[in-house]
């Protein structure tokens, strides 16, 4: 059987395709991918062609895999964990929490998204004054990874990484660019997902992109 193929966005900038990435790379799981550049005519409508031609969302990423397509960042990490259960951990009611929290990431966090655009490659000296909703969402972003480490001893979330720690990995990356101060748990947190191999590859290649968003990097002028 042909591999899966793992449609994605820019790497600096698709938060979205680095969650199943580092989930498929953490499960050993081989597939190949597809990077179609981000930010032509139709970025931000879901109307980009290229990306209709491959996801029926018209969103990144998208795996094409048996003749089926998965055209969603969670239900991709759901099917790796099929492959490689390790994915999730083997506890049944310590696996229910990590799908909690998966889950908190996959629908919440708006404001945080909203003001601190994906971009590895960026790094602010100074973090802005955030907004009220922002600084909530901090909190609660804090909270509730210094509650995980402390109740599974870290270094990730649940102990040993899962896929509550590929939805967390792209946040990791925004606090260090938009130069949050963080406490020192979750601080430690970030540390381990921003020098994890799979995610310093993911890194390397977005260092290397040729390609900018302009409607992204106008954020930061």
């Amino acid at each position: 059987m042909a591999l899966p193929i793992l449609y994605i966005g820019n790497k600096n900038y698709s938060s979205w395709s680095m969650r199943p990435w580092l989930a498929l790379k953490w499960g050993g799981i081989a597939f190949e991918e597809l990077i179609i550049p981000l930010g032509a005519e139709g970025y931000g409508r879901s109307a980009i062609p290229e990306v209709r031609a491959v996801s029926p969302s018209g969103r990144m990423p998208a795996l094409h895999v048996g003749g089926a397509i998965i055209h969603e960042s969670l239900a991709i990490c759901e099917w790796a964990a099929e492959q490689a259960p390790s994915l999730w951990p083997e506890d049944r009611l310590t696996r229910a929490q990590a799908r909690a929290v998966a889950s908190e990431m996959h629908a919440g966090y708006v404001a945080l998204r909203r003001d601190m655009p994906c971009n590895v490659r960026r790094r602010l000296d100074a973090a802005p004054s955030w907004r009220d909703d922002t600084r909530a969402d901090l909190d609660q972003l804090f909270a509730t990874w210094g509650q995980l480490l402390t109740r599974y001893g870290g270094p990730f979330l649940f102990g040993e990484r899962s896929i509550a720690d590929a939805m967390f990995a792209p946040v990791a990356a925004r606090l260090r660019t938009h130069a949050v101060e963080t406490p020192r748990l979750p601080q430690s947190y970030c540390e381990t997902i921003l020098a994890d191999d799979a995610f310093l590859e993911w890194e390397r290649a977005a260092i290397d992109e040729p390609w900018t968003i302009e409607q992204t990097e106008a954020f930061y002028r």
